[in-house]
């Protein structure tokens, strides 16, 4: 399933994939893969986009 929340939160703060990949330690591609639902992040990088998004879990990736 898509993640629209975490792209429209990614955008919110004018970040980019990039930018949001550099700052969590992981590649341009694992964020778009995460954003298109072809990628099941682990709990900690979870955590750590939350943090930069400024948001929780249950806001970004919880139904």
């Amino acid at each position: 399933m898509k993640n629209l929340r975490l792209k429209s939160a990614r955008a919110a703060k004018d970040i980019s994939q990039q930018m949001l990949a550099d700052l969590v330690g992981v590649s341009r591609q694992t964020i778009s893969a995460i954003e298109k639902g072809d990628y099941n992040p682990t709990i900690r990088l979870c955590i750590a986009i939350c943090k930069v998004l400024d948001k929780t879990l249950d806001e970004l990736f919880w139904e």
